[in-house]
């Protein structure tokens, strides 16, 4: 609309007009701040050796993305720090004393064959890091194996002494100490008390919603209490499997990425409870002391049948309704 002096009072402009400040770039630098306690923690019990396997994952997933998009032809995105956070978490991941290649390989992959192979930002359907998890895994379980690649290290193992030797064997370990990281886990995954602060962070700056990580902890929680009223002198106690390994990693950091798990609140709930439950079952019956990526590999691949459960619209006519009317 115009007046009769020609000047406007009115300029409509293409949505959205509202903005909420939210950008890629940011999510991904506040979600590495949030990683920072863990970090710390992790070169406090490990040194060097985590300092060495943190700075190498990060700086290999970023050089993959940019080599990838070179070739690609696209614009380079390195600044947008995403690619930095997946390289970081796979190092969460892998134990503090693999070697460099299998630290350099295994970040490289995550990038290649966990993201740009299905068109990079945003287009994964599996959590990025726990592709090059997996295949490390697979192809050199000794290296990635706690006990075998850490045995210089005074600190032990509990998900395996609790997979070989029964549930008794985690009576040496307090609550304290387990909060505190005093085992063996990934370079900065096992360590419970900082990924709680991270986790916190994260759902304070509302970069993550609560539904996941709560639904994750309960499905947790609830599996490991029904196997252990079953048999306590068989199995674990649900606190001993919320802070032993990378349990809480998984809950606030792997099973929230974006990309790969489903954006309702019902499908959020659903996701994370499967992912939690498949976890203490994974634990139970597999031949892998841990478990934890594979569980929420698997509640990714369920990802797009998991998010067609929405409720009906307010006053709208479900295909269950129409399919009885027909």
């Amino acid at each position: 609309m115009k007046p009769l002096n020609g000047s406007p009072i009115l300029t409509v402009s293409i949505p959205p007009h509202a903005h909420c400040g939210r950008t890629i770039k940011k999510d991904a630098l506040e979600t590495i701040i949030a990683l920072l306690p863990a970090a710390c923690f992790a070169v406090y019990h490990y040194q060097f050796l985590a300092l060495r396997v943190l700075a190498l994952s990060s700086f290999t997933a970023v050089v993959t993305e940019t080599v990838c998009l070179y070739f690609m032809k696209r614009e380079i995105e390195a600044d947008n720090y995403t690619a930095l956070l997946y390289g970081l978490m796979f190092g969460f991941l892998v134990p503090p004393s693999a070697p460099w290649w299998l630290v350099a390989s295994g970040s490289g992959l995550s990038i290649f064959m966990g993201r740009m192979i299905f068109g990079g930002l945003g287009a994964n359907p599996l959590c990025v890091p726990l592709v090059g998890w997996a295949i490390l895994t697979v192809s050199w379980p000794d290296l990635m194996n706690f006990d075998v690649s850490m045995l210089a290290s005074e600190l032990t193992y509990p998900l395996s002494e609790l997979k070989n030797f029964g549930p008794e064997t985690l009576d040496e370990y307090s609550l304290k100490s387990l909060l505190l990281g005093f085992q063996l886990g990934g370079t900065g995954a096992a360590q419970p008390l900082a990924i709680l602060l991270g986790g916190a962070y994260l759902l304070a700056r509302r970069i993550i919603r609560p539904d996941i990580p709560l639904a994750f902890i309960a499905g947790v929680t609830a599996t490991a209490a029904i196997y252990y009223f079953i048999d306590p002198t068989e199995y674990a106690s649900p606190e001993y499997h919320l802070l032993c390994g990378s349990t809480l990693f998984g809950a606030f950091f792997l099973a929230t990425d974006g990309p790969s798990s489903p954006a309702g609140h019902t499908p959020m709930r659903i996701y994370g409870f499967l992912a939690g439950t498949m976890l203490i079952i994974i634990r139970v019956y597999g031949i892998y002391p841990d478990g934890i990526p594979f569980a929420i590999l698997l509640a990714n691949l369920m990802t797009p049948l998991i998010d067609k459960i929405r409720p009906a619209p307010f006053g709208g006519i479900t295909n269950i309704h129409l399919r009885s009317r027909s």
